[in-house]
């Protein structure tokens, strides 16, 4: 038996600091985790436990992502890790090496899909044969994206005894930003690309992440429209090249179970008649690495910012003859911070509490698929209403 059930690296970041603050608030009793937090500095963790409120007694361990020896002592010594120390591609590597040698459960908020096909090739198999259970985006980008998906298709299955070939994702309504981390990884990746040109192509392939399967050409989601399902202008969403190849790979880890000719996409719902498309157009011309105004890796909003943030999204599923079944998705929080630290930490519980599964590097709805929808809406503020 290891010494505890989760560790949260990187829990001096704004980001896993909110995790740590959530499990003191929020699991507590007898039936609470054997947690611990982890980063480089012991005073830091020391500053950060006191001023969460967190027992005096908490572990605090020190660990540091450019001392790989140090992350496998980290990873032998819990069941679970959970890690925001990003941007993963530079910070990332080692620890999810160690994960997969010690048979160490393992989630993050990855949002780098050129370096999560790396780690899927470089460390899936060693993760099946030791039974590590590795599970890249659990926070905004993917979780509301892949199990909206998931659980779409659950209602198509039961409405029309088959899955839809074509869902269109809409996000209606989005209160609070993305998080100092989402934007110091787009900026890594970017430059990740100039350097390496065949990271450009896995950043424009919706199957990057679905090693040796090809599906059917999809919309690129690069230009505002008029959406003739919903009557309203859609314009790009940024989150969308992310999104969509995780959703794609959940569908390949589950044998195709959306189809082989599966096709998604996903849109920012701008509104209607000429300010929607004015609109529509404004947000495609919005460039979110030209300006330094953002938060920085490390700060994020208030927490009255955070609790009056919140998200609607809109799953449409369509049949080839134009008969339709809908999802709709919703958080509590904003989706950057308040409501990703929640499903970060509620998919590590799921991961020690809920479901076994096999080793291999996971999508959040392959592994955990309807018994993470339950728990994310009895504990992190998420509704999935489908039908």
């Amino acid at each position: 038996m290891r010494d505890f059930d989760l560790i949260v690296y990187g829990a001096t970041g704004f980001t896993g600091r909110l995790v740590a603050e959530y499990l003191v608030n929020n699991h507590t009793g007898p039936d609470r985790p054997r947690w611990a937090m982890a980063g480089r500095s012991l005073s830091k963790l020391q500053e950060v436990r006191d001023e969460i409120g967190a027992p005096a007694d908490t572990p605090l361990l020190t660990a540091n992502s450019d001392d790989p020896a140090t992350l496998k002592a980290l990873c032998e010594r819990t069941t679970v890790v959970i890690t925001t120390v990003g941007p993963y591609q530079l910070y990332g590597s080692d620890l999810v090496a160690a994960c997969a040698e010690t048979g160490t459960a393992y989630v993050d908020l990855c949002g780098e899909p050129a370096w999560m096909r790396h780690m899927i090739d470089a460390h899936h198999e060693t993760a099946q044969r030791t039974g590590a259970r590795i599970v890249f985006s659990c926070g905004f980008d993917s979780i509301p994206f892949d199990l909206g998906v998931l659980a779409l298709q659950d209602a198509a299955r039961a409405k029309f005894g088959k899955p839809v070939p074509r869902v269109k994702c809409r996000v209606r309504k989005m209160q609070g930003g993305f998080s100092g981390g989402t934007a110091a990884s787009l900026k890594a990746t970017l430059a990740a690309a100039a350097r390496d040109p065949s990271i450009l192509g896995l950043l424009i392939n919706p199957f990057a992440l679905t090693p040796g399967f090809h599906g059917p050409s999809q919309p690129k989601g690069l230009l505002p429209e008029y959406d003739r399902t919903i009557e309203a202008w859609v314009a790009p969403f940024i989150m969308a090249p992310i999104n969509t190849k995780n959703v794609h790979r959940t569908n390949f880890l589950l044998g195709e179970a959306y189809g082989a000719d599966f096709v998604y996409d996903e849109m920012m719902v701008a509104g209607l008649g000429d300010l929607g498309k004015a609109a529509a157009e404004a947000i495609a011309k919005i460039n979110p690495l030209a300006s330094d105004k953002g938060p920085k890796p490390g700060e994020g909003p208030s927490k009255t910012e955070r609790e009056n943030g919140y998200y609607d999204i809109l799953f449409i599923g369509e049949m080839p003859d134009g008969t339709r079944v809908d999802c709709v998705v919703t958080g509590d929080r904003d989706p950057g911070y308040g409501s990703t630290s929640k499903m970060i930490a509620e998919t590590a519980l799921c991961l020690i509490n809920d479901v076994a599964g096999e080793g291999g590097i996971w999508t959040p709805g392959a592994l955990m698929g309807e018994v993470l929808v339950k728990r994310l809406e009895a504990k992190a503020g998420l509704t999935f209403r489908a039908g």
